[in-house]
């Protein structure tokens, strides 16, 4: 059953009867009466409260969070300097749209992300709500800034659900089925997805032919080189497994970006902010993106998206983009202050955890024939399931069962993609909890194996 729990311990889960109890319960069906269908809900949690990696629901069981909210949660639940920050600010002022006109925590947050961003060259930022809504910010900035309209993007992409960041989505047929048609212009290339390489490779004897389609296909045939503004990459693909590309992918891109004037835009609205055990994914690979699209973990839970751009391509006039909440005071503060945190120790705690969580997964796929490969940077890890080594053949059953075992026994994940277990706990994660979710993650994927 796991790591044994100690009676009135904080920081370890603690359950108390059947889930989902019974205030859980009725939530759940005052939900489905009035809440979006569209809604995936992986097992019946009702969370009331959270703190640190903690969150307890509202029957008073505690949970660890292995999923920080889907990676939002940086700095924890509820960390009490950004609790502090959020009060202060909403005390003082709550909204002004910083579209229209001034205030010091748009112009500071600005400042601050300018100055983090990949490549210490001068940037600008233009703020939204949400990832979508940074996606679609560097959708309109490229066509804008290179006056071509065709987007490069890959298969297995997540880069949300609004119209013109869900044609560049490619993961799930759900996603983007019965809404068409969507944006025109928008083209998929081959991730390098190493484990399963398309072209039947591996790492050793890769010539990075993911790259080589979009140069030697994709821009001579549907995409040519002049009227293509834009290559838009995941540097970690999250939706679809937590997959990992090798360096010379990013080496390859730049190259062929920068030889047909084509920019690069970064989705790092999961992989960015201390995630992957540096600022950025693109920081592992020397990679400097033209345009970053940042959300989620930027402000630890509040609403928050922003598009990062070099100063010299954000250059639109007044009134060609903006937001009447993008950038609101409230959430800037949370920003400045989640900022402020992962510098002081939280992404050095997101690389020794990390580090730590993989030097126990590296032998699960030598120990359990279930367990076809494992991968990540820093508190971004995918494990992904297999019926067996050999065939490599995707395991949903087992990963789906998995997860709902290690609801069961109080440990939060969730899935990526069609068979992997994404563990993205908060940067805040101790080696206790590290220790607790393996034991438990381990228990169900023997239990899983024997009941499926």
């Amino acid at each position: 059953m796991g790591k044994t729990l100690e009676l009135g311990r904080p920081d370890l889960p603690q359950l108390s009867g059947a889930l989902p109890g019974p205030k859980a319960r009725a939530i759940i069906e005052r939900d489905r009466a009035v809440v979006s269908t569209s809604y995936t809900r992986g097992y019946p949690l009702v969370a009331a409260r959270g703190e640190g990696a903690m969150v307890e629901d509202v029957d008073g069981n505690r949970f660890l969070d292995f999923n920080a909210g889907i990676a939002v949660v940086a700095t924890g639940h509820c960390h009490p300097r950004v609790v502090a920050a959020i009060q202060r600010q909403a005390a003082r002022l709550i909204h002004m749209s910083g579209t229209d006109f001034y205030y010091e925590e748009l112009t500071a947050l600005a400042e601050e992300l300018a100055r983090i961003a990949p490549g210490g060259v001068a940037r600008r930022v233009s703020f939204g709500n949400s990832g979508a809504e940074a996606i679609e910010g560097a959708i309109k900035l490229a066509r804008y800034a290179t006056g071509r309209d065709k987007i490069i993007a890959f298969y297995s992409s997540f880069h949300g659900r609004t119209m013109g960041a869900l044609s560049l989505t490619a993961s799930r047929a759900v996603q983007r089925a019965g809404f068409g048609p969507l944006i025109p212009g928008v083209v998929h290339a081959p991730y390098a997805y190493c484990f399963r390489c398309p072209q039947g490779r591996t790492p050793d004897t890769c010539a990075v032919e993911c790259v080589q389609h979009i140069e030697k296909t994709i821009l001579k045939t549907i995409a040519p080189a002049k009227e293509t503004a834009a290559i838009v990459v995941e540097p970690v693909q999250g939706e679809s497994g937590y997959v990992v590309p090798p360096r010379k992918f990013f080496d390859e891109l730049a190259r062929v970006a920068e030889q047909n004037g084509i920019l690069l835009i970064f989705d790092e609205v999961q992989s960015g902010m201390g995630r992957t055990g540096r600022m950025w994914a693109a920081d592992h690979f020397d990679a400097v993106p033209d345009i970053l699209a940042v959300a989620k973990g930027v402000a630890s839970g509040m609403p928050l998206g922003a598009t990062i751009a070099r100063a010299e391509i954000m250059n639109w006039p007044p009134g060609a983009h903006a937001s009447t909440f993008g950038g609101n005071p409230v959430a800037c503060q949370a920003a400045l202050t989640t900022i402020a945190l992962l510098e002081e120790s939280l992404i050095e705690n997101a690389a020794s955890m990390g580090a730590y969580l993989m030097e126990r997964l590296r032998e699960w796929p030598e120990r359990y024939e279930t367990v076809g490969d494992v991968r990540g940077l820093g508190l971004m890890i995918g494990v992904e399931l297999v019926r067996d080594r050999r065939s490599r053949e995707r395991n949903p059953a087992l990963r789906d069962r998995v997860v709902e075992l290690a609801f069961e026994r109080g440990l939060l994940i969730l899935g990526a993609g069609e068979n992997t277990i994404r563990l993205c706990p908060p940067l805040v994660v101790t080696r206790e909890q590290c220790d607790f979710a393996m034991e438990t993650i381990e228990d169900c994927l023997k239990l899983g194996m024997e009941l499926l």
